[in-house]
């Protein structure tokens, strides 16, 4: 009796800590979805820009002023349009001399561009593309939410370890339970919320670049282009982080008529970036 009494308390504890957290850890991004964080964007503003830092000093910063000036350029187009918290962050761009077609921003106001990407973003609209879609993690608080994600299931699986040493004769070894768990997580959880972060800042990122008056129907070249630059076999969308770039260029393309009254209000306001 003292053991199943023992068993059954573990059990309303987990139960009462899973439904504490979930309720003290609701939040809703910008694009209207429900999301589980757990963390402060103090925390994550002192994450992005320690690890910012830390990359200026292990990666090669790119010499050539005319490309800082023009990735600045874009960047700062986008910048202008945040709310007001983001907007008034003192946010730095770097770019950094790498052959990678890559960018990212990062919580603190942070932004990086590798100069591989300018040969793949072949304009100014291709590029706020990408810088739009990189600020929309951020805005969007996605680090944040992975981040939550993790320690949500570290804490998840610490609650079956303590349930499981009661139950091992009944359910098999702790290691066989702990090895479901992971792959549970791994491709039922995280891998599926990562594509939808992933669709959600290609959506709210094209709204970003057209109200900076940059051209939105670009978005659907500067994937064309992602595609034919990666020239090797995808994987299959499932089993991947991103959405590969037909699902990717649908998606745009359904949400281009929103994007494109964006970009003709911010014409008529006078926005016309003329980056170069």
């Amino acid at each position: 009796m003292k053991k199943f009494n023992r068993l059954s308390l573990t059990k309303n504890v987990a139960l009462l800590l899973c439904i504490t957290i979930f309720i003290t850890s609701c939040a809703t991004s910008p694009m209207g979805r429900k999301q589980f964080i757990l963390i402060g964007d103090n925390e994550m503003n002192k994450m992005g820009m320690a690890s910012f830092t830390k990359m200026k000093t292990s990666s090669k910063v790119s010499s050539n002023p005319q490309a800082q000036s023009y990735v600045s350029c874009v960047a700062n187009a986008i910048v202008n349009e945040l709310p007001e918290k983001w907007r008034t962050q003192a946010w730095e761009v770097v770019v950094f001399e790498d052959n990678s077609a890559n960018a990212f921003a990062l919580p603190g106001g942070k932004i990086g561009v590798h100069t591989g990407l300018l040969n793949v973003a072949t304009n100014q609209d291709q590029l706020a593309t990408v810088i739009g879609h990189e600020v929309a993690h951020v805005l969007s608080r996605h680090g944040a939410e992975r981040v939550s994600q993790q320690m949500g299931l570290e804490i998840a699986m610490q609650t079956t370890e303590a349930i499981s040493r009661n139950k091992m004769q009944n359910q098999g070894s702790q290691k066989a339970l702990m090895s479901a768990l992971g792959l549970g997580a791994q491709f039922g959880v995280l891998l599926p919320f990562s594509r939808t972060h992933e669709s959600e800042a290609d959506l709210f990122g094209l709204n970003l670049m057209a109200k900076a008056g940059f051209n939105p129907r670009q978005s659907v070249n500067l994937w064309q282009n992602m595609a034919k630059a990666s020239g090797e076999k995808r994987q299959p969308q499932f089993m991947s982080t991103h959405p590969n770039p037909e699902k990717r260029i649908g998606k745009l393309t359904n949400h281009m008529p929103q994007a494109l009254e964006l970009q003709k209000q911010a014409n008529a306001n006078g926005k016309n970036p003329r980056c170069q």
